[in-house]
């Protein structure tokens, strides 16, 4: 089926600005046809569209995504893409597991901190709390 979406179309469907779908053309990850001034967008642009948005959730920049993207583009059944889409997802998920450990430290050592500026106020955060509210 060769769907056509407008901006409006799509802005309301990702919940994204037109001027980020914009962006994502002047990046060139998108290539929306013309029809006078205004963009028609294809199943290809949609598919795209919806991969850009995964990655950027996930973390990766517009250049990583675009390499991804570019891979898809040259043809060899998308094996080259799955190759190098599975080296950056397994990368990223180490980053993500790094941070996930540093915010899960940075959490003991807060409850820590608080848990001996309470027995410091003598065990009375409330009353301190409110005093400076």
């Amino acid at each position: 089926m060769n769907r056509t979406y407008t901006i409006r179309e799509l802005t309301k469907e990702f919940s994204v600005t037109a001027r980020t779908l914009r962006h994502y053309e002047d990046e060139g990850l998108i290539a929306p046809a013309r029809r006078g001034q205004a963009r028609i967008y294809n199943n290809r642009d949609h598919a795209r569209v919806t991969l850009i948005l995964r990655g950027r959730r996930v973390g990766f920049s517009l250049a990583e995504i675009r390499e991804i993207l570019d891979l898809y583009d040259r043809g060899d059944g998308g094996t080259k893409q799955n190759v190098h889409a599975r080296a950056k997802f397994a990368e990223r998920i180490d980053a993500l597991e790094r941070q996930k450990k540093d915010i899960e430290d940075s959490l003991v050592e807060l409850h820590r901190a608080v848990g001996l500026m309470d027995d410091h106020l003598g065990k009375a955060p409330r009353l301190a709390a409110e005093q400076f509210a």
